[in-house]
């Protein structure tokens, strides 16, 4: 694996891609929710990077992740903060109890709505940011690639789930923020961590493409593509 955890400061600390700034904070609004909270999961925490910046924590503290190679960058992260790292395959079968927490939060990571919702006691609060499914699709166009393999992935879709399977909506919102490459090797970096990009992406199918846009770069100095992110605070009910 090129990182640990899903962590790009490779490309992004060292200004090789750069992102426009978001409407809000995912993480603002997930630490207002996290000092209200008695008991929390985060899910997707990938490497535990962000979750072990949320503290402090409330009492009881769990974190799921299903990308096995993350699974001990977690466990050595977060398991001396108190946090309880579990490994999972489906998020349609949740390894909790009915109602076991107040909070769940979701960065980046697929979910179940009615899973989440067994899981949530009655007032809890789901707060997601997600990619959606138009995101970097510029990527895919310019190197004459398929589509993302998640196109389809709504906010109006993931709305519809969650009010479906007893949540009460309580904000919504979505932006198609700019994400700027500086040079063809952070791309190319991106494509091979991001796997479901492209999911038959090889340097050597794809380097006429790559050189075009390589040549494109070194006129222009960098490239942008728009990226695609919707946030959703729901409450179950």
């Amino acid at each position: 694996m090129w990182t640990d955890g899903w962590d790009f400061s490779f490309i992004s600390d060292t200004g090789r891609v750069a992102s426009e700034p978001l409407d809000w904070s995912y993480v603002s609004k997930a630490m207002t929710f996290i000092h209200a909270s008695k008991a929390m999961l985060d899910m997707g925490t990938g490497g535990g990077e962000l979750l072990s910046r949320l503290r402090p924590f409330p009492e009881i503290v769990y974190a799921t992740e299903a990308y096995a190679p993350n699974v001990p960058v977690a466990k050595k992260r977060l398991e001396p903060l108190g946090v309880h790292v579990i490994a999972i395959d489906d998020d349609d079968a949740l390894p909790f109890d009915d109602a076991g927490f107040d909070l769940v939060l979701n960065k980046h990571e697929s979910f179940s709505p009615g899973e989440v919702r067994r899981i949530l006691r009655p007032g809890g609060t789901f707060l997601t940011q997600q990619v959606g499914g138009l995101d970097c699709a510029g990527i895919n166009e310019r190197l004459g690639a398929p589509d993302y393999e998640y196109a389809d992935w709504t906010l109006s879709q993931a709305l519809a789930g969650l009010e479906s399977n007893g949540f009460e909506i309580v904000d919504q919102q979505e932006q198609f923020p700019i994400q700027r490459f500086y040079d063809i090797g952070a791309l190319v970096y991106y494509l091979k961590a991001i796997e479901w990009q492209i999911a038959d992406f090889q340097l050597q199918k794809y380097i006429e493409q790559l050189y075009g846009l390589y040549l494109d770069i070194q006129r222009d100095g960098y490239w942008d593509v728009k990226q695609h992110r919707f946030l959703i605070h729901a409450r179950a009910v």
